[in-house]
């Protein structure tokens, strides 16, 4: 598969993943005053949780081409 393809396909996932974690009221579940510490939590999670959707559609659509 097309390496470009793949990397768009990682940055959508990406962009899911941001999205739907901006549904979430991280200041319930973080100390007050740790702004940074979140900003980077909610980063990190955004990578994992894309690079996961990222991952399950390129099989889908690796398993679809054979």
């Amino acid at each position: 598969m097309n390496s470009i393809v793949r990397i768009l396909i990682h940055f959508f996932g990406f962009g899911v993943a941001m999205l739907g974690l901006s549904s979430i009221d991280f200041n319930r579940l973080l100390k007050k005053n740790k702004v940074w510490q979140a900003q980077v939590l909610y980063l990190i999670l955004s990578m994992v949780i894309g690079y996961g959707v990222a991952q399950f559609l390129l099989n889908i659509m690796w398993n679809q081409l054979q």
